[in-house]
C-alpha cells in the first residue's frame, strides 16, 4: 500500500525500501507448491489442467501465479496463495506498525491505529479467494459492454480459498505503457479516472488497490484488463451521497458545500479550529481542480500532490477524529488515479467525466443500497 505513493509523500529512499519489497517476492518450492494444489483441487488435479507450468510467471506479496491450460484449450493463471499468510496477518501488521513508528512516517493527526485496523480487515480480503472470486464475477457482468475494460473470466471448478483460476490474458502492466503516444495515455488515463467515478457512485462497488500490475494495457486491441479484485469493497448510499458533495462543491469552488458535507461523513466534527477547516476545504479545492473547466487539464505539468502535502502538517496538528473507515481505501484509490494520471502525462477533459456521473446519480432512487 506504500509502494505506490508518490515520491514526495514518503522520501526516495523509503519508496526504494517498499518498492524492493514489492517486487521481491520469492517462488515456493515445487514440493511445496505440489501439496498446496492437492489440498486444494484433490490429488488428481493435473488431470484437470493438463498443461501447467511449475516455474511461476509472477509472484507477489501473499502468491504465486502459474501458466496453465486447460482440456479445451484455454489458457488459464492459476493464482497459488502462499501457506501461513492469512494466519500471519495480525503479527504482520502489528512488526509494521512498530516499523512505522520508529521511522515516525505518520504524526499523531493521521491516526495510524485506524489505518492499521483498515488494512489488517483488507488483507484479509485479500487472502479470501471465494470473496475474490465473487467480486470478479460481479465486476465481469457490470463491466461487459464496457468499451475499453475487460475482466477475465473465472474458472469455478479450479478455484478454492487458497486458489484462484481465471482466464489467462495478453498485455502489459500500466507502468509499462507509458512510452506510448499521447492519444493512447490519454485513453488510459481517462478511462481509469471515468471507472473510479463509476464505481464509487453508480454501483458503489470499487476495486480499491491501484497497483500498476493489477491493470494490464494490451495495444492491439485498446483493451485495459481488470486482474486483482482482492481489495474490492461496497460503499454505502450514505456514504457516496454526501462524498459526491464534496466533489461537486470543490468543482464548482462552493467551500461550504465541502465544509457540510465533509461534517456529515465525519471527516469533520464542527469544533475543528478555523486553520483546520480551511486546511481541509483548500485540500478539497486542490483536488477540485481537474474537474473546474471543460479544458484538457495537463497532469504532466501541475504541482496537486505538493500542494496537498504543504497543507498536511496543519491537519495532522489539529485534527480532532479520525476519517471515516471507507475514506482510506477510497483515496488511495483516487491518488492511485491522479498519479497514473500524472505519470502518463495525460491531458484530458475531466469535467465532463464528472458532470456525466454526477447526473447519472442524480437520477437513482434514494432507496438504492
Amino acid at each position: 500500500m506504500l509502494s505506490i505513493q508518490d515520491t514526495s509523500i514518503l522520501s526516495p529512499q523509503v519508496q526504494k525500501i517498499f518498492e524492493r519489497v514489492r517486487q521481491s517476492a520469492d517462488f515456493m518450492p515445487k514440493s511445496q507448491m505440489e501439496k498446496i494444489m492437492e489440498r486444494e483441487l484433490g490429488a488428481e488435479w493435473r488431470k484437470k489442467i493438463p498443461e501447467f507450468e511449475d516455474k511461476p510467471f509472477a509472484a507477489a506479496s501473499i502468491g504465486e501465479v502459474h501458466l496453465g491450460k486447460l482440456a479445451d484449450g484455454r489458457e488459464v493463471a492459476i493464482k497459488i496463495q502462499y501457506p501461513g499468510v492469512a494466519e500471519g496477518i495480525n503479527s504482520d501488521i502489528k512488526n509494521l506498525t512498530a516499523i512505522l513508528k520508529m521511522w515516525n512516517i505518520f504524526p499523531k493527526g493521521m491516526y495510524m491505529e485506524n489505518l492499521m485496523n483498515v488494512a489488517r480487515v483488507e488483507l484479509a480480503w485479500e487472502c479470501d479467494y471465494i470473496r475474490e472470486a465473487k467480486f470478479i464475477r460481479r465486476f465481469r457482468e457490470i463491466l461487459k459492454n464496457d468499451p475499453v475494460f475487460i475482466v477475465p473470466d473465472v474458472i469455478s471448478d479450479l478455484s478454492t480459498n487458497r486458489v484462484l483460476t481465471t482466464e489467462y490474458i495478453y498485455g502489459e502492466p500500466l507502468d509499462k505503457a507509458l512510452h506510448y503516444d499521447q492519444e493512447t495515455r490519454n485513453l488510459i488515463a481517462e478511462s481509469f479516472l471515468r471507472l473510479c467515478f463509476e464505481e464509487l457512485f453508480l454501483h458503489r462497488l470499487m476495486q480499491t488497490d491501484p497497483n500498476w500490475a493489477n491493470f494490464f494495457y494490451n495495444n492491439s486491441n485498446k483493451k485495459i484488463y481488470l486482474l486483482d479484485f482482492g481489495a474490492t469493497r461496497d460503499f454505502d448510499r450514505s456514504f457516496t451521497d454526501s462524498y459526491i458533495q464534496i466533489i461537486r462543491g470543490a468543482s464548482v469552488g462552493d467551500r461550504d458545500l465541502v465544509l457540510k458535507s465533509s461534517q456529515k461523513l465525519g471527516f469533520l466534527t464542527g469544533l475543528e479550529t478555523k486553520a483546520l477547516e480551511n486546511a481541509h476545504i483548500d485540500a478539497a479545492m486542490i483536488l477540485g481542480e481537474p474537474f473546474k473547466t471543460d479544458a484538457p487539464f495537463d497532469f504532466g505539468n501541475q504541482d496537486i500532490t505538493k500542494r496537498i502535502h504543504t497543507i498536511i502538517p496543519v491537519m495532522a496538528e489539529h485534527r480532532l477524529t479520525p476519517p471515516p473507515s471507507e475514506s482510506y481505501s477510497l483515496h488511495r484509490k483516487i491518488a492511485g488515479a491522479f498519479l497514473l494520471c500524472a505519470n502518463m502525462r495525460a491531458k484530458i477533459s475531466c469535467k465532463p467525466i464528472f458532470d456525466d456521473i454526477y447526473a447519472r446519480y442524480q437520477k437513482q432512487p434514494k432507496s438504492a443500497k
